[in-house]
């Protein structure tokens, strides 16, 4: 599908600026709407939302349709009557809650305490009109909840995120030890439940009020499932296996511009075939249920669609891998038949070959041109912001990449790169400005500025570094830094790129 010239900003949940350790649904994520609108920003980019696995990576999740719950806002809590003012008393546990870095470890040891106390006191005093709502959304995501409460009941329960570690009867899921522990952990599968019922209630609140002022909710999706996760536990047909639902076959990327050992994901591999003897039901239903939290959605690593690189298990690194012929365009049809019109970006970078983008323009999905890439090499124009087509997502650069400010101070470094770049920074005043201007000013129907980029940011305010286990993921933005200068500067230079009236 074709989207309208507009522009946006991505800047992920966890970023945002308050006193609880980490970005949340509460008061902070509705003054950043509010930027964003002053700003004439009319899509607001963030990553998965779902609860990670390992490594606080929310491109690792152990569940695709759950959400993080961090993200409660405790305010919000408190608002909606789930908790009093003073359980918010910060105190002593606040020790470790960074306003500058997300400490995952000390956001939980304070806030898995107050949902508990929040799930409490709702058993005891929870209004009529909560439990009835409680009750339908616990029925209505019967589906995919009943599942994942249990899983994170169990997980909790052992200690262990890793299911074939359970016992036998649970790893493959007979029905007799589904029923007993389901009797003996009632009250966490109970609680699970009631933290997705918070979640979902608060991000479809804000969902709702950025909206109703113009701002699209643009999400990520990634391709593959964690191991350690629902998905697979729940449906191990679905993926390569062995008997005692080890992975056989995961997946990974070879050696490329982020990695010179390539990326190994460990992700265990689809099973396409049987996929394809349900109509792709679980594909639908995910679509489905990522329609219900975004507007907009980008499927991360499109290209696995087209071919994936799959690689045994028990490898050390990606190498050692192959290229499989993928589904191509069925699981998305299929998923259009229920659904209707998809409004899906593709995730078209790295190893692109001529067949993904044939893939992409047949499904008539916009790719992504990330202006990083783009001056490299004098006769690669891919990614430079003057040759970027009108159908098509452009970023200065994602989540993956260094900002903008740590990137050109490299580049600027070899004098065959600085020479190409000569082409849109053309003086050392504002040339984080200079960059994004290249970026809006381009042909692109959507561009994509990080927040870190609009506050030329250096490689410090860097999210995520690919290959490197530990350390990604926890940058926040400082309070007071969306100014109203930044708001006008914003919006002049997205009026002169003819994204807003």
């Amino acid at each position: 599908m074709r989207f309208p010239r507009s522009s946006g900003v991505l800047c992920h949940i966890t970023c945002l600026p308050n006193e609880f350790g980490i970005g949340d649904f509460g008061n902070a994520a509705y003054r950043f709407v509010d930027f964003l609108e002053a700003a004439g920003q009319t899509a607001w980019q963030i990553l998965p939302l779902s609860p990670p696995a390992r490594g606080n990576s929310p491109y690792s999740s152990y569940s695709a349709f759950a959400g993080n719950t961090l993200l409660i806002s405790p305010a919000m809590l408190v608002e909606d009557g789930f908790l009093a003012q003073g359980d918010l008393m910060l105190g002593d546990q606040a020790a470790g809650l960074s306003l500058t870095k997300v400490d995952f470890d000390a956001v939980s040891r304070f806030r898995r305490p107050l949902l508990r106390k929040a799930f409490d006191h709702f058993q005891k005093n929870g209004s009529e009109a909560d439990r009835s709502r409680l009750a339908e959304f616990i029925t209505r995501h019967a589906w995919w909840l009943d599942d994942f409460a249990r899983y994170e009941a169990l997980m909790v329960d052992f200690d262990q995120s890793d299911w074939t570690k359970w016992p036998s009867d649970l790893v493959h899921r007979e029905a007799a030890a589904l029923d007993a522990w389901d009797a003996q952990l009632s009250q966490e599968i109970e609680f699970s439940k009631f933290q997705q019922f918070v979640f979902d209630d608060q991000w479809v609140r804000l969902k709702r009020y950025a909206n109703d002022r113009g701002v699209r909710m643009y999400g990520d999706m990634p391709i593959f499932v964690a191991h350690e996760s629902v998905d697979v536990w729940a449906n191990q047909e679905l993926f390569c296996l062995d008997a005692s639902g080890i992975p056989t076959l995961v997946a990974g990327v070879p050696p490329d511009y982020f990695s010179r050992t390539g990326q190994l994901w460990g992700n265990p591999q689809y099973r396409w075939d049987v996929l394809a003897e349900t109509d792709y039901a679980w594909w639908t239903k995910r679509f489905e249920h990522a329609f219900h939290q975004f507007d907009w959605m980008r499927i991360d690593h499109f290209r696995g669609f087209e071919s994936y690189w799959e690689v045994p298990a028990g490898e050390k690194n990606a190498i050692n891998g192959r290229w499989v012929k993928g589904p191509g365009a069925k699981p998305f049809v299929a998923a259009q038949t229920q659904l209707g019109e998809l409004p899906l970006i593709a995730e078209d970078l790295g190893m692109i070959t001529e067949a993904v983008h044939e893939l992409r323009n047949e499904l008539g999905l916009p790719g992504m041109r990330v202006m990083q890439f783009g001056f490299e090499q004098e006769d690669d124009v891919f990614h430079r912001p003057s040759h970027y087509p009108e159908q098509s997502v452009a970023y200065t650069g994602t989540h993956d990449n260094d900002t903008v400010m740590g990137w050109y101070k490299k580049r600027k470094l070899d004098p065959e790169q600085a020479d190409l770049l000569a082409e849109v920074v053309t003086d050392d005043i504002d040339i984080h400005l200079q960059l994004i201007a290249s970026v809006l000013n381009s042909a692109a129907d959507i561009a994509i500025v990080p927040i870190q980029d609009w506050l030329g940011m250096g490689s410090e305010a860097r999210m995520n570094q690919p290959g490197k286990a530990t350390g990604s993921w926890a940058w926040r933005l400082k309070p007071n830094l969306l100014t109203d200068d930044l708001v006008a500067n914003i919006r002049s230079m997205t009026q002169q790129s003819n994204r807003i009236s």
